[in-house]
């Protein structure tokens, strides 16, 4: 093996520490700065190690990570999520230090000023684990690599500030080990840093984010849009997320059910992604084209454009105040889906993947045009569904051919529309059926499908594929570029999910590098099942047949439905709440995320209930979770001066962290298969623990005792605080501004807003907070009855029951809430817990009972009168 290194860099010292270290044998050649070793890139890249084989290895980290293969040391968990930290994060934080000291001059706290945060984040690590490495016992590649970054800015660990004890030791430590020692006296010659001067001035100026006053403020950084930033891009060697959500019809306004079943659940992930630090970009946008954004119009009195124009913002602004994180929010309407569309159209035209057929058509005389199958209703043909849509039985889930439905309308006027022959396009679907066989093979084996998906898919090809019609009789659209059929636009089930990829061509011009990069990048698709067919069959199909290398998807993630109480959300009917209402409840954002992502409908269909949100808020948020983080800092504020005390722990304590652990892991290994609503339990799971953790050791009490119970009270308000920190970060896909909330009242760092499976420290003893105040606030039921009156229209409940019950399954809810309340206060009075704190928790067993008795349509009992019962 070949290693190339060029004087100034200081990515060489990195690889001969590891190279040493591993014991690797190589023959080191140095070049110069602009040599170019790599014959296939444009542009210089050193270090390089040339292999035997002939390959190449170009990346830093990568080059020293073979190193230690070699030597048969495989990298753990933790030791791939230091090696992307220090990639992300320490790196450019390094790199500005040394243009500060270097180029421009500055010394001393100045230049230390640019790693603070980062060094801060180590000793914390290292503290925590009480372990001399970073990744346990032994050395692994990411001391090595982690050394070798903040080696050129500290020299030696005499210049570390005296509270960073755990990260002087290591690094004093790794500056005697043989393999560093030597690689630091060949990459630095006497000039010591001042070698990589040359080489910094050729970069440009670096972002010295420290220089910023110093604030208990949270840092808020805006979202990333086109033109704001750097478009985000695949990256060898990491992990590249490239994330969908079904783009919503242009022409209405999204309701709860379409809220959760795509951007919502794909905003959770993609923040989930994030946090763990892989290379991530979540597109969506409006779907724009088709016969129902030409009906609004009509309906409208607006031309199409002035429609899509409207909705197009009005979707904008639901998802902004839903806090939805997309990296663009685009449309389809664009010269460039019109460009990829047509290419697309032409590669399987010369393909030999389009056929021609006459089609009978439903026409309706009334209107003068031919009707788009979800204009046309009627009885569906395989299981008597009388509101059966022109293209799909929402009932049995069949796809339709619209003139085989019984008794079809034409939605708009209602009269019987007639049937007309039309000449069409069709994908030939049977001909790429072995393709999509084999491609469907390789991606249920190596990705995560839900069960309906896989279902749904299996049930539609279990007959045989048939072709597909691809052309429609219409005018708003993308125009067929073929001679004969230039009259006609592409139906919308061709065209629309061509839209992710002309969404992602708007945010950037290497489009590409994203979707016909199969060999980098993992895609994930989220959808209601309705939508599933499309995108498993149709447009995988469609790509296949196009022979152009796309990203097709690895995980496709589709909910069951959400209903509204005991029927359907309904705008005509002024039934269910939709996007454009719930800001007007006066419920915050973060609660309407937090209870339709705890009733996320994986498994089968749910229902929103405005019972079963009071209780959720209530009962989950307020006092399970809001309650454990609020009592955590309010005693860190109360009992030792805003400051996290040192904390000396024991049996009780480790266990406790075992079980956080445990939850943190299973968190982690759920939201990995995209589980989104059993992960949230997890969050809940590790505040009841804490719960659990603050009344047993009653810290309050220790406070007031000798020196070992108040040492105890510190360890256990230590302990609780930094548990609350965690919850902070985990709880961020979920709730992104109740998490910033609790961040910036315990003052977290920035830098702690990663994910791993390890809990860490993240307030260190001495650490101090802001000020503490209530997460949450309580719904009462008087204001839940007016809700549920102002969304309920004209439903007509099951049974009809009185509208302030719910029976059946939410009256079991509240019977188990009930009764494991009444063992709550029954063990507070057995352990003779304070009397306040019992009167507090025999409010919340009453309050419930109220809400059992209305669930059962009966009358509360009124309070039984305080003071001795008379005789």
């Amino acid at each position: 093996m070949r290693l190339y290194l060029s004087e100034g860099s200081a990515q060489g010292l990195k690889v001969l520490a590891a190279a040493g270290a591993s014991g690797a044998r190589v023959r080191l050649e140095r070049v110069p700065p602009d040599g170019r070793v790599v014959p296939f890139l444009t542009h210089p890249r050193v270090p390089a190690l040339h292999l035997e084989s002939g390959t190449f290895l170009f990346s830093p980290n990568a080059i020293c990570q073979y190193f230690f293969l070699l030597a048969g040391k495989e990298p753990n968990d933790l030791t791939n999520q230091w090696l992307e930290w220090e990639a992300t994060e320490l790196q450019p934080a390094v790199s500005a230090a040394l243009y500060c000291h270097l180029v421009q001059g500055k010394k001393g706290g100045e230049v230390l000023g640019a790693i603070r945060k980062t060094l801060s984040y180590i000793d914390q690590s290292l503290t925590s684990k009480a372990a001399p490495y970073l990744a346990g016992e032994a050395e692994s590649v990411a001391d090595i690599v982690l050394w070798a970054t903040l080696f050129p800015v500290l020299r030696d660990e005499f210049c570390l500030p005296d509270e960073l004890q755990a990260l002087r030791s290591w690094f004093q430590t790794m500056n005697l080990s043989e393999p560093c020692r030597s690689a630091a006296e060949s990459v630095l010659t006497p000039k010591g840093a001042q070698e990589f001067k040359a080489y910094l001035q050729k970069q440009p100026g670096l972002s010295l984010h420290w220089e910023k006053p110093a604030t208990n403020e949270p840092e808020v950084l805006p979202p990333l849009r086109s033109g704001t930033a750097a478009p985000l891009l695949p990256v060898e060697g990491r992990r590249n997320v490239l994330i969908t959500s079904a783009l919503p019809y242009v022409n209405n306004v999204p309701h709860l059910g379409n809220i959760i079943g795509c951007v919502l659940s794909a905003d959770v992930f993609a923040r989930y992604c994030r946090l763990r630090n892989w290379n991530t970009l979540y597109v969506c946008g409006t779907d724009e084209y088709g016969t129902a954004t030409e009906t609004k119009a009509l309906e409208e009195g607006l031309t199409p454009q002035q429609i899509c124009d409207k909705y197009n913002a009005i979707h904008a602004q639901i998802y902004r105040w839903f806090d939805i994180s997309f990296d663009y929010f685009g449309r389809t309407t664009t010269p460039h889906q019109t460009t990829i569309a047509q290419d697309i159209f032409r590669r399987l035209l010369e393909r030999g993947m389009l056929l021609t057929d006459t089609v009978d058509q439903l026409r309706c005389e009334r209107c003068q045009r031919f009707l788009a199958d979800r204009f046309v209703e009627g009885t569906c043909p395989f299981c008597n569904y009388e509101e059966a849509r022109g293209d799909q039985c929402d009932k049995c889930g069949k796809l339709i051919n619209a003139v085989e439905l019984k008794k079809p309308q034409c939605k708009m006027c209602k009269d019987s529309p007639v049937v007309k022959s039309s000449q069409h396009l069709f994908l030939d679907l049977p001909k790429l059926e072995g393709s999509l066989e084999k491609w469907l093979a390789q991606s249920w084996a190596t990705g995560d499908w839900t069960a309906n998906s896989r279902f749904i898919t299996r049930s539609w090809i279990r007959d045989g594929l048939k072709p597909r019609c691809i052309t429609r009789d219409l005018k708003w659209g993308t125009p067929v570029p073929l001679d004969g059929f230039r009259d006609k636009v592409f139906y919308v089930w061709f065209d629309a999910p061509i839209g992710y990829l002309s969404i992602t061509a708007n945010y950037t011009d290497q489009w590409e590098r994203w979707w016909k990069n199969p060999q980098q990048v993992q895609l994930y698709n989220f959808m209601a099942k309705d939508n599933v067919p499309f995108h498993s069959v149709v447009f995988p199909c469609t790509l296949l047949g196009a022979e152009d290398n796309y990203t097709l998807v690895n995980h496709l993630v589709a909910t069951e439905y959400l209903n509204y109480e005991d029927g359907k959300f309904s705008k005509s009917r002024g039934v269910g709440v939709f996007g454009d209402m719930a800001q007007d409840t006066g419920i915050p954002a973060d609660i309407w995320r937090f209870y339709l992502l705890f009733l996320r409908p994986e498994g089968q269909d749910s229902a929103f209930s405005w019972t079963d949100l009071m209780l959720k808020n209530n009962a989950e948020l307020l006092n399970n979770l809001g309650n454990f983080v609020n009592r955590a800092g309010m005693f860190v504020c109360k009992f030792f001066g805003g400051r996290v005390p040192p904390m000396e722990l024991g049996t009780d304590d480790k266990r406790l962290l075992a079980h956080v652990t445990l939850e943190l892991r299973q968190y982690n290994q759920l939201l990995e298969k995209v589980r989104i609503r059993d992960a949230l339990r997890c969050i809940l799971s590790i505040s009841r623990y804490g719960n659990q953790y603050i009344q047993v050791n009653e810290p309050w009490k220790r406070i007031k005792g000798h020196d070992a119970d108040r040492a105890r009270a510190g360890t256990v308000t230590g302990v609780a605080v930094n548990i609350a920190s965690l919850i902070s970060v985990m709880l961020q896909p979920y709730m992104p501004s109740v998490s910033a909330t609790i961040q910036h009242q315990l003052c977290v760092p920035q830098a702690c807003n990663v994910l791993t499976d390890t809990f860490l420290c993240l307030l260190p003893p001495g650490h101090h907070i802001g000020t503490v105040s209530p997460l949450f606030q309580k719904l009462e039921n008087e204001q839940i009855e007016t809700l549920r009156k102002r969304f309920g229209g004209g439903q007509v409940r099951k049974g009809d029951s009185p509208p302030t019950g719910q029976g059946g399954s939410q009256g079991t809810e509240l019977t188990a809430a009930l009764c494991a309340q009444a063992d709550h206060v029954r063990q507070l009075k057995a352990s003779k817990a304070e009397k306040g704190q019992i009167d507090a928790e025999v409010a919340k067993l009453l309050e419930l009972k109220k809400l059992l008795a209305l669930a059962e349509g009966k009358t509360p009992e009124p309070p039984a009168p305080k003071g001795k019962k008379r005789k």
